[in-house]
């Protein structure tokens, strides 16, 4: 299985962060978990994304959150 989970190709949608595979915008995931849809119903609606995609890019995007922590609450005081 491949390991990347995002492609930045400046070919692809002009270097808008996609899924590795496809041409669907990491943005739209955010979007659809913000209204609170499901990741099935996201998954449902871009086929080409892989549901381990989806879960290590959360992975992901909570460990930078983690290792940021620091740095946003210099930022707040």
């Amino acid at each position: 299985m491949e390991n990347r989970i995002i492609n930045i190709d400046q070919e692809i949608l002009g270097g808008t962060p996609v899924f590795h595979g496809t041409r669907v915008p990491i943005k739209n995931l955010f979007d659809y978990l913000e209204t609170g849809e499901s990741i099935e119903a996201f998954l449902d609606d871009f086929e080409g994304v892989k549901k381990d995609q989806v879960i290590k890019l959360l992975e992901m995007s909570q460990k930078l959150i983690e290792s940021s922590t620091e740095i946003l609450n210099e930022n707040i005081a």
